[in-house]
């Protein structure tokens, strides 16, 4: 006979919706992995130029393990390995770590990259840019520091009505992991109050950002209850726990980890129903396996796709150089095969499997 005393709580969750694509976008695939090898390849503490991605839990991993986060590349010793994280830096940041002397990676995501070289030619060529992002976000300050007497950043409807009649012509430019509904309405705006505003060709804003808003979508209209997973300095991560919210999803919960779930004073979920999952870009799958387990819904779990991502970004070249100057990458440890070739080997590795390998 089962003691009921000391038997764990049932969950009340019928049914999980779980979202996808969620979690680890390309550009966070290949800075996880580019500052992995650089862990593996030097003796000694490896610096890293703000946080890598923005997550508690893969910060942590990599503290762990040596790394030393900082927020001013003036702090890394001179000739010590330096990464520069995945949001972007100022070119200026830029100069100063390779003038330290060490070996330095720049592990800007390509898509950011795109932005800076946006600013940089619509500078050059003597417009005004109006720049739609967040104040003091990480990317946001790198983009800005490309061109600081050109560009002016907004972030709402009435910081573009507040902007100065500009006698050189108009660009728009975004922050990539900006919501669709946070850049719509600015964007908007922008473009009334300047109609002959320049806008690229392809929108500033990051695919995997727009995938993960569209998959939460389609999903939360079906919830009882929405959990997002990420950390709360991820713009990303808070961009779709406000659409759970805007959706009219009655609770959404934002976790870092399955441990933060919302529970009863008995310990047991005070979730029920159907409960939607889905995890910002900088989350790694681990996060949401844990969580999965936790909600231990009776139903079972749904997968509800509405795309798949294929896109790669590679290595940077100079550390893709390095590894294969060490070793052919296996000799690192990443799980992966023995391969001639260090771009197809790292594309064949999850970053969750190297991040992983770091315990």
């Amino acid at each position: 006979m089962t003691d009921l005393s000391t038997s764990e709580p049932t969950s009340s969750v019928d049914l999980v919706l779980l979202a996808a694509p969620r979690g680890f976008c390309a550009g966070v695939e290949m800075a996880i992995k580019a500052l992995t090898w650089m862990v593996r390849a030097f003796d000694g503490p490896v610096y890293c130029y703000h946080e890598i991605v923005h997550n508690q839990r893969v910060v942590r991993r990599f503290e762990e393990q040596g790394v030393v986060f900082v927020d001013d590349v003036a702090e890394v010793p001179p000739g010590r390995p330096v990464m520069l994280s995945a949001h972007g830096s100022a070119p200026e940041v830029v100069l100063e770590a390779t003038e330290r002397g060490g070996f330095v990676v720049d592990a800007v995501c390509p898509l950011v990259t795109k932005v800076h070289h946006e600013v940089k030619v619509r500078a050059g060529k003597g417009y005004s840019i109006v720049y739609i992002g967040h104040d003091g976000h990480e990317e946001a300050v790198g983009t800005m520091a490309v061109a600081p007497d050109a560009i002016h950043r907004v972030e709402n409807v009435d910081e573009v009505e507040a902007l100065p009649e500009f006698t050189q012509p108009v660009a728009l430019l975004a922050q990539t992991t900006l919501s669709h509904r946070d850049w719509a309405d600015v964007a908007a705006a922008t473009t009334d109050r300047f109609p002959d505003v320049w806008t690229p060709g392809r929108s500033d804003l990051c695919f995997a950002t727009t995938n993960r808003q569209a998959a939460l979508m389609e999903i939360a209209p079906r919830c009882d209850a929405v959990v997002v997973i990420g950390s709360s300095n991820s713009s990303n991560t808070v961009a779709l726990e406000r659409l759970a919210r805007d959706s009219g999803c009655d609770q959404v919960f934002r976790v870092n980890a399955a441990e933060e779930l919302p529970r009863g004073a008995d310990g047991s979920l005070s979730l029920n129903g159907t409960v939607g999952v889905t995890a910002g870009a900088s989350a790694p799958e681990e996060l949401v396996d844990a969580v999965l387990d936790a909600l231990a819904p009776t139903g079972g779990v749904e997968e509800v796709r509405i795309t798949d991502e294929d896109e790669y970004f590679p290595p940077p070249r100079n550390l893709r150089d390095l590894i294969t100057a060490i070793d052919r990458l296996a000799s690192l440890g990443l799980g992966g095969p023995g391969s001639t070739s260090t771009t197809t080997t790292d594309r064949a590795v999850p970053a969750s499997s190297a991040l992983g390998a770091l315990r």
